[in-house]
């Protein structure tokens, strides 16, 4: 990045530098990103001892030449304060954020925070989902079943305040979704699909409104896969064989619960709430609360 100052603020460093003051600088690699976008600051400041960086999103720094993260799009005012002593310069620069191409979500909680993809080959699912988020349905309801090797699952609007050892799982918003089985989206570890009653009360298969569950899985030999494409009438591509021998999953639930999503950041997040401590009806012993917010 080159920038050419005028001959005022040149004048104005040469007489900074002679008064042994702190001179503030810094550039900024790849300002045209998207949301959730990760920069790199290079400080090339003069003469200082500490630094202060306010990255214009209520965030802060004091590190040398910090990595930032930017979770939604924006124009942001990013100040660095140079120091020496009681001296201090500053510097300003305008990063610029573009929105997603693609349905981003952010699932947090006390475990870390996951990145959510939604897939747009399941419209209805990926609308619905938005919805509910934007309205806050999910803030504070639990992870209330938890099966290390298998899912977490979340979304039942009773677990909210839900006293220990209250039965969960049977809440909703009032409607179900009519199922949406893609061949592309398949329940490798990650996978974000939707919770559903079973077919002997709900033969279309349909999905409940707002439960879900998130992959947690095992690794997938090639005769388990084999054996399943032949039971269930599918076929599944190199892509997804090495998927589910590398980072696992549960191949059995494919066609039929439907697949929305995937989490592309934290999937380490999932193994930590996977390892919680579970009691009646696989309900983590420490609530696991979730927050979620549509990155925009």
């Amino acid at each position: 990045m080159s920038t050419n100052y005028p001959i005022f603020y040149i004048l104005v460093l040469l007489l900074l530098t002679a008064c042994g003051r702190p001179i503030a600088k810094f550039s900024v690699q790849g300002t045209d990103q998207t949301a959730p976008a990760k920069v790199q600051f290079e400080n090339a400041s003069e003469k200082a001892e500490d630094f202060s960086w306010d990255f214009g999103d209520g965030t802060s720094s004091e590190e040398v030449s910090p990595n930032h993260t930017y979770k939604s799009s924006g124009n942001y005012t990013v100040i660095l304060k140079a120091k020496k002593g009681n001296k201090e310069t500053i510097s300003q620069q305008q990063v610029f954020i573009d929105a997603p191409k693609d349905c981003l979500v952010e699932l947090s909680t006390d475990y870390g925070n996951m990145i959510i993809k939604l897939s747009n080959a399941t419209p209805l699912h990926r609308d619905n989902f938005i919805k509910l988020v934007e309205e806050g349905f999910y803030n504070d309801l639990l992870f209330h079943r938890v099966i290390s090797g298998f899912m977490i699952q979340g979304g039942d609007p009773r677990s909210r305040n839900a006293k220990p050892n209250a039965p969960l799982g049977s809440g909703g918003p009032g409607y179900q979704i009519p199922a949406e089985f893609v061949d592309s989206l398949v329940h490798i570890k990650g996978a974000i699909a939707a919770a559903r009653t079973g077919d002997n009360v709900n033969p279309k298969r349909e999905s409940s409104g707002s439960q879900f569950y998130i992959v947690h899985g095992q690794p997938q030999n090639v005769a388990r896969l084999e054996t399943l494409e032949r039971q269930k009438g599918i076929s599944y591509s190199d892509e997804q064989r090495k998927q589910y021998s590398e980072l696992g999953g549960t191949p059995f639930l494919d066609q039929d619960y439907t697949v929305f999503g995937q989490v592309i950041e934290g999937l380490e997040v999932i193994d930590k709430i996977a390892a919680s401590k579970t009691g009646r009806g696989d309900r983590p012993v420490k609530d696991v609360k979730m927050t979620l917010k549509v990155i925009d």
